[in-house]
């Protein structure tokens, strides 16, 4: 399997980048082809030991940077790690592309080059989330922040044909982000959306309230980009701070410091159940590729699971999943 790296997307690149590269052709069977500036990308492959028959790569001599205008990059940063990625993923040879790069630039790219799927109208970032038992698949967090209520629809069977191929769900249930479970819940808009849900997406049960949507209420989770980006942000933002509030009580009590050394296995296992890093990246749906976007602040690990989670999609042919689930 051959996957295409933005070597100079993400917070912490190309370092991170490449160090979660080398780990994933040790791991896995893979061949990477990093794309970026040759020379940083080198000074920092030069760090390791790896099999070099593994990892190529491909100099691209622009960078886009976290606040660059989308359209602006398609229009004069042709020759980004972004555009030159996508277009090897397009012109064959390559199973998928992954960066941890600007969402917008990404986006626009992948739509630009690769062009849609017939019978989806707007792409969109999926994300599969932890629940109280297991995980759903949430869409859209970021890539279509005014969608109309066709393209949630249409979000709604590429999660399914997502949570079926790839996740190995059975018959997945869908549901809406909304503020009430009641069917007349919302604007005209959530109205009109529920309507085309519950009409052409198998599995709807309905609504979903937000503080539903970790308690194993729907396999599938379909929204705005708008609400499914504010809803994972908040929930990273809160984590890390519980996180920061607990170890603050904990140092004042002994006894509590006690009870925390002794819990230390459990509260390992709650980190990596909700720990973003251990699912790697949210696959870009609905474009005529496979595009797996990172976080921004992505680690080394994170993007070695970026590139695990991406050889399943190519695994189970996910692209032509989605393609017979639109007829």
């Amino acid at each position: 399997m051959k996957i295409v790296v933005d070597a100079m997307g993400g917070d912490h690149a190309p370092a991170n980048i490449v160090a979660g590269v080398v780990d994933a052709v040790k791991e896995l069977s893979v061949t990477i082809t990093l794309v970026g500036v040759e020379n940083r990308v080198r000074a920092e492959l030069s760090k390791y030991s790896y099999p070099k028959d593994r990892i190529e790569i491909v100099h691209a001599s622009e960078v886009v940077d976290m606040d660059d205008n989308p359209m602006d990059v398609i229009r004069k940063k042709k020759d980004c790690s972004i555009a030159v990625g996508i277009n090897l993923l397009k012109n064959g040879g390559y199973d998928a592309f992954v960066s941890a790069g600007n969402t917008g630039a990404l986006v626009a790219a992948a739509t630009f080059y690769l062009r849609m799927i017939e019978g989806i109208d707007r792409p969109g970032i999926g994300l599969v989330i932890p629940q109280v038992d297991g995980t759903a698949f949430l869409i859209d967090v970021g890539a279509n922040a005014e969608p109309k209520p066709e393209h949630l629809y249409q979000y709604g069977l590429m999660a399914r044909a997502y949570m079926q191929s790839v996740m190995g769900r059975e018959n997945p249930s869908v549901g809406l982000v909304n503020i009430g479970e009641e069917e007349g819940k919302g604007s005209g808009f959530d109205k009109h959306s529920y309507d085309l849900l519950k009409e052409k997406v198998p599995g709807f049960i309905g609504n979903v309230e937000p503080n539903k949507i970790f308690q194993n209420k729907a396999d599938c989770i379909i929204c705005t980009g708008f609400v499914g980006n504010v809803i994972i942000k908040l929930t990273e933002g809160l984590m890390e701070s519980t996180a920061t509030l607990l170890k603050r009580e904990i140092k004042k009590n002994p006894l509590a410091m006690l009870g925390a050394l002794m819990m230390r296995g459990a509260l390992k296992g709650l980190k990596k159940h909700v720990d973003y890093s251990e699912y790697g990246g949210a696959p870009l749906l609905g474009v005529n590729g496979i595009v797996m976007k990172s976080h921004g602040r992505s680690s080394s690990k994170a993007i070695t699971n970026a590139i695990r989670a991406t050889m399943r999609e190519v695994d189970h042919n996910i692209l032509d999943k989605i393609k017979v689930s639109l007829k």
